[in-house]
């Protein structure tokens, strides 16, 4: 999946003045240096215009005149303006090379925060390659535009305007005649800024197709290598790739024919400006120097002409970079995320833009950011509290509920490391977590699909473990991720301790609850801070603590650097079960409130599953949890179990009374694990409909 694409129709007739003006927040804390690059670049672009002046005067004065010490003058007066106009143009590239890259910056890093704070869905939604080329590819592209695209379509335009003026000054009628080729130039490059906007767009999405194709291809090589597959996904990779290096054609051709008439045109218009003038020069109309003076100008003016094609392209690209960026910081955050901190969008991209009112303004902060630090700040910033902000992610599972039946003596709830404000201090009454009417479907599921799960009730009383059994594709882990609102319940309500969960901040309800899901992922970072990324405000005695709980101690210790050892990409220099384990200690190292387990022992050999329940015991003894099982043997870690059939719950008691008194039940736990029950025709698969 490649995320919103539209279509190619209107991305055809999309302005790309107006996209590029989306970049003015970002690019307002720069605009003085910017600006300063501007001047520059225009007196040095001045400077060409005057050289033809000093070769006039050369010419009819010293030259005409024999006078050698005057040629020596004038060719002394060209050198000092060709000096002038490279320390000019370098000076501008040195000032404007650091505000430009904190801009790259901010943009990248309000980008990652803004990633951060969407929802699950988004994320099902969109392939990560289309998002890592949106960080990449396209910011760079950005960064060359404000660079150099910008700069020089101001100051080439400029210096068109000026030296025209020179040349109707010096001699009107030859003037005209470079005039002549102005309005086919203007058509042919609104044809070619249509034609060549559309296939900057494909490219663009195509690159990060391919993008998505290498990153797949990296993470599950284990995959490509065991089953045989490399040369079907080289296949693979070849016809995208392909069809990249097609597009990319495509949009040479189309630079290339108007680069051929931008640069034929002119330079018809000077052939026949010289035979003119030489023609004025010999029947004494017009002096040798006046005619040096005139082709020179008409000859400084041919860079800025003959620029205009790869200016317009490089514009182009940048529009559609600004579109694909904005495709994705347009999309709205939860409010409640907003209002738990990070980046804001200024107001003005959001006027500019017409955008929502979401993270198309994520720009305020990080632009004001921008304004007093450099650019290494800001993505230190960023890159800083990322485990944070990954950790979050990392335990954003959630657990589903139902009523339960009667209650039993359980030790109050506590949380060392979680205070409990007084609204939630009053809620705790009567609390737990309590599911009521609880309805889901998934946003791009067919319209007359049926929900995923519809009516489901269930409370889990506080201190109290309930496991969560049900065949595959029952709703399980889609239940699960109602409760930490990895995805917003379509109807129905969740509370924790009587607080309902959609009125609680996100930050607020994810320190809560915590979550180990079932597919344990682990960070390019040292064992210590992948577990810790479950507790912020957990040590070194909570970490030892949490491995302790989860049985990893033992092998973490053997580890060459114990709890600083680099785990690597996705952890997979360990093995499932100490991924697994290592994601279960994550899971408890804050002494959460509310805990929540996908089946998080599936990866482990009896042995160890049994010295973790114990372990695990003491946790659970102390926290409402909600644990989904596929074993007898998790499932006795509960007081009570919960039956999901058919996104509703069917079924709540103990394990014995439902192994007594319901089928289902009784066949799930005697059943091979992920089997179906013979008189049902379920869906096999995740859990969408």
């Amino acid at each position: 999946m490649t995320g919103n694409r539209e279509a190619p129709g209107a991305e055809a007739h999309r302005s790309a003045v107006r996209s590029l003006l989306r970049l003015w927040p970002f690019v307002r804390p720069a605009r003085g240096r910017m600006l300063a690059g501007v001047v520059m670049a225009v007196f040095a672009s001045a400077m060409s215009l005057v050289i033809p002046l000093a070769l006039k005067w050369t010419v009819d004065g010293p030259i005409a005149d024999h006078d050698p010490h005057g040629v020596w003058l004038g060719g002394l007066a060209i050198l000092v303006l060709g000096v002038l106009e490279a320390g000019l143009f370098g000076l501008r590239r040195l000032l404007v090379a650091r505000p430009l890259a904190q801009v790259e910056a901010t943009m990248r890093d309000t980008l990652y925060r803004h990633l951060q704070r969407l929802p699950v869905a988004f994320h099902d939604r969109w392939a990560s390659g289309q998002l890592l080329s949106r960080a990449t590819t396209d910011l760079m592209l950005l960064r060359i535009f404000l660079a150099f695209a910008l700069t020089f379509l101001v100051v080439n335009g400029l210096t068109i305007v000026t030296g025209f003026v020179i040349l109707l000054l010096q001699r009107w009628t030859l003037g005209l005649v470079l005039l002549a080729p102005v309005i086919p130039l203007v058509i042919l490059c609104r044809s070619f800024e249509a034609r060549y906007s559309l296939a900057a767009r494909t490219a663009q999405d195509q690159v990060g197709d391919l993008t998505t194709v290498v990153e797949e291809s990296v993470l599950g090589i284990r995959v490509i290598k065991g089953f045989g597959q490399h040369r079907g996904q080289q296949r693979a990779f070849a016809a995208l790739s392909g069809r990249v290096r097609a597009t990319e054609l495509h949009k040479a051709r189309l630079l290339g024919s108007l680069w051929a008439v931008i640069m034929i045109l002119p330079e018809v218009a000077i052939g026949a400006a010289l035979v003119l003038g030489v023609r004025e020069v010999a029947d004494g109309g017009l002096t040798a120097g006046a005619l040096v003076a005139f082709l020179s100008t008409a000859l400084a003016l041919r860079w800025p002409v003959e620029s205009i094609g790869f200016l317009l392209a490089l514009s182009n690209e940048a529009a559609t970079a600004t579109d694909r960026y904005f495709e994705v910081l347009d999309v709205p955050v939860p409010r409640d995320a907003c209002a738990s901190g990070g980046a804001r969008v200024p107001e003005g991209a959001r006027v500019s833009a017409g955008a929502p009112v979401s993270e198309s303004a994520a720009v305020a902060e990080s632009a004001a950011v921008a304004e007093s630090s450099p650019a290494t700040e800001s993505v230190a910033a960023a890159m800083g509290d990322a485990p944070v902000r990954m950790g979050v992610l990392a335990s954003e599972g959630a657990p589903t509920a139902g009523d339960a039946p009667a209650p039993r003596d359980t030790p109050a709830v506590r949380s060392a490391s979680v205070p409990v404000s007084a609204p939630e201090a009053e809620a705790v009454v009567g609390g737990g977590l309590r599911l009521e009417g609880v309805e889901f479907r998934y946003p791009d599921a067919a319209p007359d699909a049926p929900p995923v799960l519809r009516g489901v009730d269930l409370h889990i009383r506080p201190g109290e473990t309930m496991a969560l059994v049900g065949a595959t594709g029952s709703g399980k882990t889609t239940l699960t991720a109602l409760i930490p609102r990895l995805h917003e319940a379509t109807a129905g309500r969740i509370t924790l301790d009587g607080l309902d969960i959609a009125t609680l901040p996100r930050a607020r309800l994810r320190e809560l609850v915590a979550v180990a899901f079932e597919e344990p992922t682990l960070f390019s970072a040292s064992v210590g801070e992948n577990v810790l990324m479950g507790g912020a405000a957990a040590g070194p005695a909570e970490l030892e603590r949490a491995l302790a709980v989860a049985q990893a101690d033992g092998f973490v210790h053997a580890l060459p650097q114990g709890t600083a050892t680099q785990v690597g990409e996705q952890g997979l220099s360990l093995s499932g079960g100490q991924r697994q384990r290592l994601a279960l200690a994550r899971a408890v190292v804050g002494d959460p409130r509310f805990l929540i387990l996908d089946d998080p022992l599936s990866a482990l050999d009896v042995h160890t599953e049994a010295q973790v329940e114990r372990a695990l015991r003491e946790v659970l003894a102390t926290t409402t949890a909600l644990v989904v099982a596929h074993r007898p043997s998790t499932v006795l870690l509960a007081d009570r179990v919960a039956l999901l059939s058919e996104g509703r719950i069917a079924a709540v008691g103990t394990h014995h009374q439902l192994l007594r008194d319901n089928r289902e039940y009784a066949w799930l736990m005697s059943a091979p694990e992920g089997g179906r029950e013979p008189h049902e025709d379920r869906q096999e698969g995740d859990d969408r409909p």
